[in-house]
């Protein structure tokens, strides 16, 4: 779905962000890296190697990135709504976990 269409609340954004993510492989992918972005960020609090945080955005980008581009073949709403995408992919994730959304 291409859409030119600037949205003016999350509330309103969440449907079009779901229909960019149709895919179940591209799904899970998201849910492996912002496991990842999850895991690295308590690592690196508990053991004080801070240097780890470098790699939360190539663990949560990477995985959603390679979901889009391989399997949903669309472009990341990242590029045009970078909040609401941020967002978008937590509230998935939260869905995801509470059986909402199939994975």
């Amino acid at each position: 779905m291409t859409t030119t269409k600037r949205f003016t609340s999350f509330r309103e954004f969440y449907p079009y962000y779901l229909s960019e993510h149709q895919n179940v492989t591209c799904r899970r992918l998201h849910f492996i890296g912002s496991t990842l972005v999850l895991t690295l960020l308590i690592l690196s609090l508990f053991t004080g190697q801070l240097r780890l945080l470098w790699l939360l955005p190539v663990a949560g980008y990477g995985f959603a990135w390679l979901g889009h581009f391989k399997f949903e073949h669309n472009k990341p709403a990242t590029f045009r709504y970078p909040l609401y995408s941020l967002m978008g992919d937590w509230v998935m994730y939260k869905d995801i976990l509470l059986g909402r959304i199939k994975f």
